[in-house]
């Protein structure tokens, strides 16, 4: 299997750091993003990725290059942004195989890609998670104050697809794929779903997630 890491952005939200190196070079536990990320997909049998590249794209090709990682990597580079299902149309073109999975360049997880590619088209999910604790009321009152993490049966895009390749002719040259073709999609009852409940998974979109995710990184990919 082959896989689209979408590490073009410019990582506003992790500023200053990103004025420096891309967000995809950020570390956790001194190994950066797309390192883990590579781990991870080695683990499931992937044997070629893909990095679509924009912002800073010398500094991540230099540093896989010189890193020299078991796994076949190749780049897409993007002049100019153009958006996760313009990245994804750009890439698929280096793709022979019947499907492929992509993620997005700031997930770090331990989500069962086997179980991911058993459907077409399909979008990894978890249950919504959230940072604040959750109250349970009546009437007026508060009967039940709850910290978790997780909100049952809400369904949130864990930013991981099993795409069949037929996909790339329905995608634009510029736009996101979650605006796009998966609202088309949806409607047409081409797009699928794959549950996973306990699992481990992380945005790193702050200061907070990085911290959080060194905690966990070591257990989360083995």
């Amino acid at each position: 299997m082959k896989a689209l890491i979408l590490a073009g952005g410019r990582g506003k939200r992790l500023k200053p750091i990103t004025d420096y190196v891309p967000k995809p070079l950020v570390p956790i536990k001194n190994i950066p993003i797309i390192e883990w990320q590579i781990k991870y997909l080695k683990k499931f049998g992937v044997n070629e990725v893909i990095v679509c590249t924009g912002y800073k794209q010398d500094m991540i090709e230099n540093y896989l290059n010189i890193k020299k990682i078991n796994m076949k990597i190749r780049f897409s580079i993007e002049d100019s942004p153009l958006g996760t299902g313009g990245a994804i149309k750009k890439a698929g073109k280096m793709i022979h195989d019947k499907s492929f999975f992509v993620l997005n360049g700031d997930v770090i997880t331990n989500i069962d890609l086997k179980q991911l590619s058993k459907k077409q088209n399909s979008i990894a999910s978890i249950e919504l998670q959230t940072k604040f604790g959750i109250l349970e009321t009546k009437d007026d009152k508060i009967i039940k104050f709850k910290e978790k993490k997780e909100i049952s049966d809400i369904w949130m895009n864990a930013g991981i697809y099993h795409l069949e390749k037929s996909i790339l002719k329905d995608l634009p040259l510029k736009g996101d794929i979650e605006k796009t073709v998966f609202p088309d999609y949806a409607k047409k009852g081409k797009l699928y779903i794959e549950k996973f409940r306990n699992v481990k998974w992380y945005s790193i979109d702050s200061f907070k997630d990085i911290e959080t995710c060194s905690s966990e990184i070591e257990k989360i990919i083995k």
